[in-house]
């Protein structure tokens, strides 16, 4: 077979991943905490034709996806107004945990809501983490919470109905060295792997190079729309192109057939 056609059809394949990249971070542009996916390409192996004075002559056999990355820049905050909205000004990520599995997950989507019991909780039910374990607003005594307030360090201070003020926890974020190596689960959530390199546990916004915490803001997802239909245009057009390298190597492939008759 030609090589050309080997080259033509790797092309298509590793061209229709960066489409279905592409689609999925234009689908996802109002995506709270969403991180912008990237594809990196690489060369496939090259046959030798032999060798001559001036070097090994050699022809490439196409091209492969060498990697699909996640460019985790933090995205542009956006004022909501609701105090439990929270978004992380720097690299952290919040914990947060499933009540009834106990198993843990981090993500950088800040939407959180109050249940009944008190709770910050995801739209899922999961419940977010301070240093000591699940974050319950309460008010430690027989008055009730009138309000509450979550500093940049991710200290819960809230107003009773009696006038007096208390800390009611405070929440934890968790770093990595290389969140390229999370594992997405869906629903804006990863799992920590060790290829991760995250910290030992949760600790205290602002430190460790995870960022402060802002209350009453989201991040946005971080994909520029712009870019991303520029892409989508130039990938479509490769696509096509090597399309028209395999059509070609059926053209020669014909030739060949018809001067054997």
């Amino acid at each position: 077979m030609l090589l050309s056609i080997d080259s033509g059809v790797s092309a298509l394949q590793s061209y229709q991943q960066e489409l279905d990249v592409i689609s999925n971070n234009i689908a996802n542009v109002n995506t709270v905490g969403y991180k912008t996916a990237n594809v990196d390409f690489a060369d496939t192996l090259s046959e030798t034709l032999g060798s001559t004075a001036a070097g090994t002559t050699q022809v490439g056999t196409g091209v492969t996806t060498s990697s699909i990355s996640s460019d985790y820049a933090t995205g542009t905050l956006t004022s909501t107004g609701v105090t439990s909205d929270l978004a992380v000004n720097g690299n952290g990520f919040f914990v947060v945990k499933d009540p009834n599995t106990g198993a843990s997950y981090v993500t950088q989507d800040g939407t959180f809501t109050m249940d009944s019991s008190g709770y910050l909780v995801t739209s899922s039910g999961l419940r977010l983490q301070g240093a000591s374990g699940d974050i319950q607003i309460t008010s430690g005594s027989s008055a009730t919470v009138s309000s509450y307030a979550i500093g940049t360090d991710g200290t819960i201070t809230t107003t009773l109905s009696d006038g007096t003020t208390a800390t009611s926890g405070q929440i934890a974020l968790q770093n990595f060295t290389n969140p390229n190596q999370l594992t997405k689960v869906g629903s804006n959530l990863y799992t920590a792997t060790s290829a991760a390199g995250g910290l030992t546990s949760a600790v205290t916004p602002g430190t460790s190079g995870t960022g402060t915490i802002k209350s009453g803001y989201l991040e946005s997802s971080n994909v520029d729309l712009a870019s991303q239909l520029t892409s989508l245009i130039t990938t479509e057009r490769a696509y096509e192109a090597n399309s028209k390298v395999i059509t070609t190597s059926d053209d020669v492939l014909q030739t060949l057939i018809a001067l054997k008759r």
